[in-house]
């Protein structure tokens, strides 16, 4: 798939996500990236021989103190090629651009790995 679909992609589930939560969004940027490179695996504690469909990099809100401010936006990056090589088919590609944007915004909510798992489970999405 050419950038320019993925992206609206991105930018459809986007838009999905509730209003309610995308206030909280405000200051986070989304970026595609075709593949995680050396450092994006390191950051995420990727195991060896694993890939990575998305990264969170910033501060999550619940460690933010009172005199967080003037801050750069918090980043989410989602590597294209992982994720088109996790569908099964092309149309299993919004769906896990959409599971995965949220997965990293649960990041930014201030829940770890576990914590966004289990919301996931609750929400009856199938581990990727």
């Amino acid at each position: 798939m050419n950038r320019d679909r993925f992206q609206m992609l991105v930018d459809e589930a986007w838009e999905r996500i509730p209003e309610q939560f995308r206030e909280k969004f405000s200051n986070v940027a989304v970026f595609v990236e075709d593949e995680p490179r050396r450092e994006h695996l390191q950051a995420a504690g990727t195991p060896p021989g694993h890939t990575l469909l998305g990264l969170y990099q910033g501060v999550p809100l619940d460690q933010r103190g009172w005199g967080y401010s003037m801050a750069m936006p918090d980043q989410v990056t989602l590597f294209q090629g992982p994720i088109e090589r996790a569908a099964r088919s092309p149309r299993e590609v919004p769906r896990i651009v959409y599971e995965t944007l949220w997965h990293e915004l649960g990041h930014h909510l201030g829940m770890d790995e576990d914590e966004v798992r289990a919301a996931e489970r609750r929400r009856g999405v199938e581990e990727l």
